[in-house]
């Protein structure tokens, strides 16, 4: 059995995962809304988040581990009612994808498992890997031909990050790594190459 790397506190990571055997996994708006409203129950407790996107048959999540003093444990939620002894981001982030199964399956009259087995995480080192791995998953309902333009597509965190609106996506410190708005527009608007970080990415 393949070892996941560890999640460690006070760390960046990609989280990704896909439908069991590719299924979809988002089956209508509505799926869309609860994954979100069950990721801030379960995940912004323990995390910052960066970057994300929803697609049909997978999704991308770029989050910061809060350190174990920077987390209030009682904002934590758990898909159990005992309460852990020790607080485990894997672990939250199984509660959210656990919670999400159970919903869609008792919604859609299905049975079994809705996401492949672990979710995969990658480990950022460095600041041109969180900027490419942004661009990365912004871009990608742009790379998989669901829209032409990422601004157009209405379940990632791209908008969020050029709007106004309230937001508990960590805008103003995605914004410090590309130095303000405009170099974030502009950024996302050129031909990235990723071929730096292709070894640590996934294609669905």
């Amino acid at each position: 059995m393949e070892q996941k790397q560890p999640i460690l506190h006070g760390n960046y990571y990609h989280i990704y995962n896909r439908g069991n055997n590719g299924i979809d996994v988002f089956l209508e708006n509505e799926s869309y809304y609860h994954f979100l409203r069950l990721y801030a129950k379960y995940i912004e407790p323990i995390a910052e988040t960066f970057a994300w996107c929803l697609l049909k048959n997978h999704f991308h999540i770029l989050v910061r581990i809060k350190e174990k003093s920077e987390i209030n444990e009682n904002e934590l939620h758990y898909s159990t009612t005992q309460k852990p002894k020790v607080i485990d981001a894997p672990r939250q982030f199984s509660h959210l994808f656990n919670a999400y199964t159970q919903a869609i399956n008792k919604r859609h009259n299905r049975t079994g498992s809705l996401f492949e087995n672990t979710f995969e995480r990658k480990l950022v080192t460095n600041e041109k890997y969180l900027q490419q791995l942004i661009f990365y998953i912004h871009n990608n309902p742009v790379h998989h031909g669901f829209v032409k333009q990422m601004s157009l597509y209405p379940w990632s965190s791209y908008d969020s990050v050029i709007s106004n609106k309230p937001t508990k996506l960590m805008r103003a410190e995605v914004l410090e790594l590309f130095n303000d708005l405009e170099n974030f527009i502009y950024f996302h608007n050129q031909q990235q190459s990723i071929n730096e970080i292709s070894n640590l990415l996934i294609e669905y």
